[in-house]
């Protein structure tokens, strides 16, 4: 039963976001022209680690600028009618898997363009890779939750920044140096440490909003 729901909403968020060409549309130029102005301001001057704090800088704000409108932009009409078709796990599940899909495709896009414009400095792929899936499900997840909150917080965007940059901070930070190892060597040796906490920060997350987002939804 769960499983049917979460497979209807994923499909009802896909619909949506295909009528709604503009936002989707939206979210990739701002992508790509911010991937363009770095490429200008660094163009033959960056080293990795730069390399690596601009990448993930870029896809933070892109991630809160996509997944911001998952509650907020959703009119209590909306979500009364959501109330009546499904649980709110299924809802909140829902959402966190579309994110991680949204999430998933923009971070191959920033990836492709940082290595068109910026160059390759990246030695392990397969490790940057990992990371890049690994913190796709972080942000939509955190975010996911988070958005759900400031929603009931007259659709409050800044309450949002605010409430996610304590979860983000350490799940960034996480990321980066597991990206970081990526760029500078082909060794996985000493990294599972970083992997298990971005497993668990998932986990965790993921855990807390399918218990606690019923609570939310019925208030």
């Amino acid at each position: 039963m769960l499983y049917a729901e979460v497979k209807y909403l994923v499909e009802k968020e896909i619909m949506l976001e295909l009528k709604q060409k503009y936002v989707l549309n939206g979210i990739l130029l701002y992508l790509v022209s911010t991937v363009f102005v770095t490429y200008l301001a660094f163009e033959n001057t960056i080293n990795a680690e730069t390399w690596n704090s601009l990448f993930w800088i870029i896809l933070l704000f892109v991630a809160v600028n996509g997944i911001s409108k998952s509650f907020l932009q959703e009119s209590p009409a909306r979500h009364l009618y959501y109330y009546t078709i499904a649980s709110p796990q299924a809802v909140v599940l829902a959402k966190i898997l579309y994110n991680l899909f949204l999430m998933a495709a923009l971070s191959l896009l920033a990836f492709g363009f940082f290595l068109l414009l910026m160059g390759n400095q990246v030695v392990n792929i397969p490790l940057f890779l990992l990371t890049l899936v690994l913190g796709s499900l972080g942000l939509s997840s955190v975010l996911t939750m988070v958005a759900a909150i400031a929603s009931r917080a007259s659709q409050n965007f800044s309450l949002m920044a605010i409430l996610s940059f304590p979860i983000v901070l350490p799940l960034l930070a996480t990321l980066m140096k597991v990206s970081k190892a990526a760029l500078n060597s082909m060794e996985w040796t000493g990294l599972s440490g970083f992997l298990v906490i971005l497993l668990t920060i998932n986990g965790a997350v993921i855990a807390l909003a399918y218990l606690l987002f019923p609570y939310l939804w019925r208030d």
